[in-house]
C-alpha cells in the first residue's frame, strides 16, 4: 500500500467495503476489509442503480453470486471462506477451471465415462469449441502450453476421457463440450436457487451478468424465467468499446465511481 501510494500520491484512497473509502494510515487496521473487496464494490454500485436483483459475476476461475436490495448488498459471507460456505462464492468459471473439478462422470456417445483426476483440460477448451468465450478474454495458458486453437482445444478435451482427438469427429467433440457446460451450468444453478431461496428478493428480481462467463449468467435466467440486465448496460460511457471495457473491468469502474459519490 505505501508503493502505491508513492506511485499515486499522498491523497491515495483504499476501497475498505462497508467501511468505505480510507486513507494510506488506515489501511494497517482495515486491510481485511480491503483484500478481496472487488465483488463489494461492484455490487455496492449495482444497488446504487437498481432496486433489487441477484448480481452473477462469472470470471475466469470463480463466480460472485450476490444478492442486492434497497440500495444494500445482502451478502451474509464477507471473507472467502464465508462466501464459499454461503454459496456466494463458487469457485468455478469458464477459463482456468480444470474440466475434472465440473463432474466425476460424463456422458459421451451414450456411454458413461469416468474423468480423468489430471489437468488436462480447462474450461477454456470447451467454450473456444462452443465459441462461447471472447478471444479477449481468453487470456490464461492451456493445460498443456500449447496453442489456443479448436483443434488443440478438442485434443486436450479428448485426454480427459482416456482418448485422442482422431477416436471421434468434431460433432462429437462438440457435443462433450456441451455436456461439460451443462454441468457446469448445473453447478451454479443449484448455488443461485440457494441464494433465490432465501426469500431476499422478489420473484421478479433480475440477474445482472458480469465477467468472461456472463454468457452463462444468461443461460442461467433462461432457466429460472428471470430477467438478465449486463452490467456494462448501466455503464455511462461514451462510446460502445469503452463501455464494454469498463464492464470488463466493472470493479475498478465502481471503485472509481463510488470514490466521488463518497465525497472522499
Amino acid at each position: 500500500s505505501s508503493l502505491m501510494a508513492a506511485k499515486l500520491g499522498a491523497g491515495t484512497c483504499f476501497y475498505a467495503a462497508a467501511d468505505g473509502f480510507v486513507g494510506l494510515p488506515q489501511v494497517d487496521d482495515c486491510h481485511r476489509q480491503i483484500a478481496s473487496a472487488n465483488w463489494h464494490a461492484s455490487v455496492s454500485l449495482l444497488a446504487s442503480r437498481l432496486p433489487q436483483g441477484l448480481f452473477v459475476d462469472i470470471g475466469s476461475t470463480t463466480s460472485d453470486l450476490i444478492p442486492f436490495s434497497d440500495g444494500h448488498a445482502l451478502n451474509r459471507g464477507f471473507t472467502d471462506a464465508e462466501r464459499m460456505r454461503n454459496d456466494e462464492l463458487v469457485y468455478t468459471g469458464v477459463v482456468r477451471t480444470p474440466l475434472m473439478a465440473l463432474a466425476p462422470v460424463i456422458m459421451f456417445r451414450g456411454e458413461a465415462y469416468h474423468v480423468a483426476a489430471e489437468l488436462f483440460a480447462t474450461t477454456a477448451d470447451i467454450y473456444r469449441i462452443t465459441g462461447d468465450l471472447m478471444e479477449t478474454e481468453d487470456m490464461a495458458a492451456t493445460a498443456d502450453g500449447s496453442e489456443k486453437s479448436l483443434q488443440g482445444s478438442m485434443r486436450r478435451l479428448a485426454r480427459m476421457l482416456g482418448h485422442d482427438d482422431e477416436d471421434a469427429g468434431d460433432g462429437d467433440w462438440m457435443a462433450l463440450a456441451q455436456a461439460f457446460k451443462t454441468v457446469q451450468l448445473q453447478q451454479l444453478r443449484r448455488a443461485v436457487e440457494r441464494l433465490l431461496a432465501r426469500g431476499q428478493l422478489s420473484m421478479d428480481a433480475p440477474l445482472v451478468a458480469a465477467g468472461a462467463g456472463r454468457f452463462l449468467a444468461h443461460a442461467l435466467a433462461d432457466e429460472l424465467q428471470r430477467d438478465c440486465l449486463e452490467a456494462e448496460q448501466l455503464i455511462d460511457a461514451e462510446t460502445p468499446e469503452l463501455r464494454r471495457w469498463a464492464g470488463v473491468c466493472f470493479p475498478a469502474y465502481a471503485v472509481a465511481t463510488l470514490l466521488p459519490q463518497a465525497g472522499a
